[in-house]
């Protein structure tokens, strides 16, 4: 199977129903996104295909033959961080960091879709990212913020 991996194309030869999450921290070396639950219930392994986020645990391979995967690593760099990515740090949000890469690409798709979002609309997308340390008022900030930021660009 061929996907496209944070601009880097990538042949695999692995089983169709694989999960995406193992195909990139299993074969090709990319641990931004990590393992939480296996079902789709706590957003650790978020990623975007074409754009959208999903959750890599449940998604087999074979659903993104052909597609582009951007996980945590191909959102910024260390010299131009994502919108999200500065206002993470500004606001402090992390605190164990096991769930933040996930949370940051899903409050990204967020902002690609809705570039304006309300508490509501924040609290709703974020919904099925879970933190365990609780830092949800300040990624409620940290969502403000980076829309904020991006309206500046």
């Amino acid at each position: 199977m061929k996907l496209t991996v944070n601009g880097t194309d990538h042949t695999v030869d692995v089983e169709e129903d694989m999960p995406l999450l193992w195909v990139l921290r299993d074969e090709l070396g990319i641990t931004g996104p990590k393992y939480g639950c296996g079902i789709a219930q706590c957003g650790a392994c978020t990623v975007h295909i074409n754009g959208m986020a999903a959750r890599s645990c449940v998604t087999p391979v074979s659903a993104v033959d052909g597609a582009d995967v951007t996980t945590i690593e191909g959102l910024g760099t260390p010299e131009a961080l994502h919108a999200v990515q500065a206002a993470w740090i500004q606001h402090q949000v992390a605190q164990c960091g096991y769930c933040q890469s996930g949370q940051i690409m899903q409050a990204a798709a967020l902002l690609a879709e809705l570039p304006d979002p309300s508490d509501t609309d924040i609290d709703n997308a974020m919904s099925g990212n879970l933190c365990r340390c609780g830092t949800y008022p300040r990624i409620r900030a940290a969502v403000r913020t980076a829309a904020q930021s991006l309206k500046e660009v």
